[in-house]
């Protein structure tokens, strides 16, 4: 059996991740996040970069939560209104995305 270079095994792991992002990222857009917020500056709502510094993976269920039904008063006077188009496992998709973009 011939040996795969460890190069190539780590080429094809970062295409691996990076489209996961992708997906996810696609997820955002298609769920109208992307309306209030930008993966690297704040629109409305705060980047997603801003957020993933704020919060850590034990913040997940909280966070998908705050997707779903929204939440108000934690990054300033705007609400972030409740999105009843995302399901519980897209919300947990689209935070485990955001938590990645420290």
């Amino acid at each position: 059996m011939k040996a795969i270079p460890l190069c190539l095994l780590l080429a094809a792991a970062g295409v691996m991740s990076t489209g996961a992002v992708q997906a996810d990222e696609a997820l955002a857009k298609a769920k109208n996040c992307l309306a209030c917020h930008a993966t690297d500056k704040k629109v409305v709502g705060p980047s997603y970069k801003d957020v993933a510094k704020k919060y850590t993976a034990k913040d997940e269920a909280m966070l998908a939560e705050k997707v779903i039904k929204g939440s108000k008063g934690v990054w300033g006077p705007v609400p972030m209104p409740p999105n009843a188009a995302v399901t519980p496992d897209e919300a947990n998709k689209l935070v485990k995305w955001i938590l990645s973009l420290k």
